[in-house]
């Protein structure tokens, strides 16, 4: 999602900083509306379809504004990589400060992994959607989403508000996620290496989404196009791939 700075831009962006002309800001927020398109999608694939993306977009926007307000062109630092953190911080923020998984959609997930566990216990063996969806009476695609919505909120717990960031002299001060302690080092590759190991039990076309996904950096309806499917069937794909990935990952850690 990189953006290449043009003279026009530069000039865009001294109007901007100098006096705050309101064309210029204008036609940088529409220059980097893409970021915000490209965060929401990304975001909206583990969220309940009762979450709208209309509103995802309406955090992300305020992401982009905010971006705007504190960016200083003159330091070493690309705008998109500073929108980018802004917007999803914005999303992630504004999601949590709201009760967007229903306490049905809690409750269900309650009994999904009840029953994964029963049913492993039973068989002395990982379990499929299919099987905790007969144990459950629900079809596949409800206990993925249930599994992926509770995965998600999972992560908003843990995520990081733009708010809880320090700045100091206008300057973004982000914590050096690198300076592990040396048993958290040992975790952290074990649980790389449990990941692999799943990984490499999907199939072919779960393998590809998630690389292309995640490592690529693409959107599902890229994607779809990449591999001639529906944008629909490449959520449905994704979905399996990461139920397994989360089944295999909570006993991990």
């Amino acid at each position: 999602m990189s953006q290449t700075t043009t003279g026009e831009e530069q000039l865009q962006w001294k109007k901007w900083t100098d006096c705050r002309d309101p064309q210029a800001g204008d036609a940088l927020v529409k220059k980097y509306m893409p970021l915000v398109s490209y965060h929401v999608q990304r975001i909206s694939v583990t969220l309940p379809k009762s979450v709208s993306r209309d509103d995802i977009r309406s955090l992300g926007m305020v992401g982009l504004f905010d971006a705007l307000e504190r960016f200083d062109p003159s330091r070493d630092l690309k705008f998109d990589t500073y929108a980018s953190f802004r917007i999803r911080g914005a999303i992630i923020d504004g999601l949590r400060k709201e009760d967007w998984l229903p306490r049905s959609s809690r409750e269900k997930a309650k009994k999904i992994e009840a029953a994964i566990e029963n049913l492993e216990q039973r068989y002395m063996r990982a379990v499929t959607p299919a099987e905790i969806a007969m144990e459950l009476q629900l079809t596949e695609n409800e206990v993925s989403s249930a599994i992926n919505e509770n995965f998600f909120s999972n992560i908003l717990s843990m995520d990081e508000s733009p708010q809880e960031h320090e700045e100091k002299d206008s300057k973004l001060v982000l914590k050096d996620e690198r300076a592990l302690q040396p048993e958290e080092q040992l975790l952290k590759e074990e649980l790389y290496s449990e990941l692999a190991k799943v990984i490499s039990m999907l199939n072919e076309k779960e393998q590809l989404v998630l690389q292309l996904f995640y490592k690529e950096e693409l959107t599902l309806t890229e994607i779809g196009q990449v591999m001639e499917l529906s944008t629909s069937r490449i959520s449905q794909i994704h979905s399996k791939a990461i139920f397994k990935l989360k089944s295999t990952l909570s006993k991990a850690m």
